[in-house]
């Protein structure tokens, strides 16, 4: 590969990286403003019987950076309960529903820091010699850019979510 098109290549990623920086750190801003406006009580609410409340969005949220990032990232032993995400009647604290959120989105933001400073990160697998991925969109052949790109469109699908149940619960929510 000739210099110029590996500067031109190595441009691209850069670029890449800054877009996907922006957006998660967007994402985190307005999914925490709008968590912001919630109870306590609000959080907890589910539109109808068996459907999730923000309190389990968020909880999955954690659970999924938890796994995908900060295991493989962080060294962080994997804890997750994904099926406790999931429960009925999950209860957490606006206070808390707002540090998971900025956790979870500060672990994302990380790992992109680290790959504007080593671009060739995005190219590496780390999964590959770890047990098999199980609920993921991703496999165990997975680069980290594809691990960010699956994150950047499963968890803007749930903080979408987490709007339109506070939507559903105050009426109307201020931007």
């Amino acid at each position: 590969m000739s210099l110029i098109r590996m500067v031109a290549q190595m441009d691209t990623t850069l670029v890449l990286i800054d877009f996907l920086l922006k957006k998660y750190a967007a994402e985190k801003k307005a999914t925490m403003y709008v968590i912001e406006q919630l109870s306590d009580e609000d959080l907890m609410w589910a539109p109808a019987q068996g459907s999730n409340s923000i309190a389990n969005l968020v909880a999955h949220i954690r659970g999924t950076v938890h796994q995908r990032i900060e295991t493989v990232f962080l060294d962080v032993p994997d804890s997750r309960d994904r099926d406790k995400e999931f429960e009925s009647g999950l209860q957490l604290s606006k206070e808390q529903a707002l540090k998971l959120i900025a956790d979870s989105f500060d672990r994302i933001i990380e790992v992109l820091k680290q790959a504007s400073e080593r671009p060739g990160l995005l190219l590496e697998r780390p999964y590959a010699d770890l047990p098999p991925l199980t609920n993921s969109g991703v496999d165990n052949q997975a680069t980290v850019l594809e691990i960010l790109l699956h994150q950047f469109r499963h968890l803007p699908a749930h903080t979408g979510q987490i709007v339109y149940i506070a939507k559903m619960r105050k009426g109307s929510i201020q931007w």
